[in-house]
Order: structure tokens, then C-alpha cells, then sequence
């Protein structure tokens, strides 16, 4: 039993040291690689492209847009499946539920329409 206390003492005290050693060693690694990140800027004068941010943001909306309509849909098919065939006391949790998926699709719909319309203006000015 004392054999056992004394192996897994050991282990925690071995195992506290090289974490000891390792953040060290990445603390160097974080210094080193903010000077490069620091310089790299102030020796190059690249601009940001255009053309790639706004294939990158139509992307990123489209699919975020696609994900939140198809979730909508589904969650919204699982609802009225539910309601079709639930009892009374059911269809009356379920009339409950549908007031944060409303809400939920209001915001979603809402942000993504936002979105578009900023995108849509600042393209514009």
C-alpha cells in the first residue's frame, strides 16, 4: 500500500515538472511568434483583397443560412408531426414550444436578413 502512495506520488511530482517545463518552453514559443507576426506586418504592405472577402462572407452566409433554414424545417416537421398525432394535453405542450421556434426563427431569419442588408450597403458606398 505505502509502495502505491509513494509510485503515484511520484508520478504527480514527475508529471508536475515537465508541464513546469513545457509552458515554459511555449511561453518562448508565444514571444518569438508575435515578434514574427509583428514584423511580418510592418514589412509587408498587403492589401486586403476584395474579391476573396466577399466570396469567403458569401460562403460563410450561405452556409449558415442553408444550416438555420434546414434546422427550422426539420424542427418544425418534428412540431406538427407532433401535433397531428399527440393527445390533448400534448398538442398544448406543443402549442407551448412553438412560441421559442417562432421566436427562433424570427431571429435567425432576422440576422441573416441584416446581414445582407449591411453586406448590401457597404457594397454599395
Amino acid at each position: 500500500m505505502v509502495k502505491k502512495i509513494i509510485l503515484i506520488l511520484a508520478i504527480i511530482v514527475l508529471s508536475m515538472c515537465c508541464t513546469s517545463l513545457i509552458s515554459v518552453k511555449a511561453c518562448d514559443n508565444i514571444i518569438d511568434g508575435a515578434d514574427n507576426f509583428v514584423n511580418t506586418g510592418k514589412g509587408s504592405s498587403n492589401e486586403i483583397n476584395a474579391t476573396k472577402l466577399k466570396e469567403g462572407s458569401d460562403l460563410l452566409f450561405n452556409s449558415l443560412l442553408t444550416i438555420g433554414t434546414v434546422a427550422a424545417v426539420i424542427v418544425g416537421a418534428v412540431l406538427g408531426i407532433q401535433f397531428m398525432v399527440g393527445s390533448v394535453e400534448q398538442k398544448a405542450k406543443i402549442k407551448d414550444s412553438l412560441i421559442p421556434y417562432v421566436v427562433g426563427c424570427i431571429v435567425i431569419f432576422g440576422a441573416f436578413g441584416i446581414w445582407k442588408l449591411v453586406i448590401t450597403i457597404l457594397n454599395n458606398a
